[in-house]
């Protein structure tokens, strides 16, 4: 249950290299949402760069600024949940660092959850980044709606809001590989999504690059279902079968004398084709065996080296 002296909206952005960007998304965040209470927390996820000096300068310049340090880098969903444990307000917001999410665009998110939403997405109708970014959005997207059950045509934005009730469910993951997006729609369907714009970064180059990507992809097949296991098993069943009703085939090719030491390439092509589809399975296998291994060693989502506010 809500309580009555929460702020209204905690805003939790997770920071990695990103110091020359920090002084002016402050500002902004403050001019939008003058007149509301509100907190903002920034997660300084073990950058190369003074990101925390920046911080800790601008904690003492705004009285809504807050930050967590962490021990080292454990990557952006990790440094969310770091800074989701420690909000205060009824309504949250995630965005990134770097102003392509415009902090005046929080009131829209803010106005379409009241109206009962648990979750409000931003929905880029045009994104300002490489064009392999936008499919490996797209593709996410899709492999989401298979996953985790995410209705069509709703965007998994970075950027959202979320009603508290929905982050006192999300923060109790415990598990070392934590996809805030999927632990999302483990808790509620009940999501929508605005239009807004997508601008380019402020200042700096992005940090996201395609192993990110392909960590992500890992975090959503692997963490959240088991839908991709059993496909593996279909696959297989349904190779066995193909080679037991080829079975009688070639027993009657031979006993006809139609028999002939014949397809060297279709041999190969069947070796590395179901070759390939078993080590895709075993890696498979391998990577929920090893999320497994971890989260029974408790390896930590994150640790914190230090708080200021």
């Amino acid at each position: 249950m809500i309580q009555s002296n929460l702020l209204e909206i905690s805003i939790v952005i997770p920071v990695y290299n990103s110091s020359e960007n920090l002084s002016e998304l402050t500002s902004r965040i403050g001019s939008a949402l003058k007149g509301m209470t509100f907190e903002l927390i920034y997660v300084n996820d073990c950058s190369k760069d003074n990101s925390w000096d920046v911080i800790e300068n601008l904690s003492k310049q705004y009285s809504f600024v807050r930050g967590i340090s962490l021990m080292k880098n454990s990557g952006q969903d990790n440094a969310i949940i770091a800074g989701l444990n420690h909000i205060n307000g009824q309504y949250i917001v995630v965005m990134d660092d770097d102003l392509q999410h415009d902090p005046f665009d929080i009131i829209t998110l803010y106005n379409k959850c009241k109206e009962g939403y648990h979750v409000c997405f931003a929905n880029f109708n045009t994104k300002k980044q490489a064009i392999w970014k936008n499919f490996g959005s797209w593709f996410n997207g899709k492999m989401a709606e298979v996953l985790i059950n995410k209705p069509k045509g709703v965007y998994l934005s970075p950027f959202e809001m979320i009603k508290r009730e929905v982050v006192d469910e999300i923060i109790k993951y415990k598990g070392s590989f934590p996809y805030i997006q999927g632990l999302i729609f483990n808790v509620t369907n009940n999501v929508t999504q605005v239009n807004v714009q997508h601008h380019i970064r402020y200042k700096g180059s992005s940090n996201y690059n395609l192993i990110k990507s392909i960590k992500i992809f890992l975090r959503l097949t692997t963490g959240y279902s088991v839908k991709p296991l059993r496909i593996a098993t279909l696959i297989g069943f349904v190779s066995s079968l193909c080679g037991f009703l080829l079975v009688p085939y070639y027993i009657i090719q031979y006993f006809v004398g139609a028999y002939r030491v014949e397809g060297f390439t279709t041999i190969i092509v069947l070796i590395l084709m179901l070759g390939g589809l078993i080590l895709l399975s075993l890696g498979l296998i391998g990577e929920y065996i090893g999320r497994l291994y971890l989260n029974i060693n408790n390896k930590p989502q994150y640790v914190i080296l230090k708080k200021i506010n």
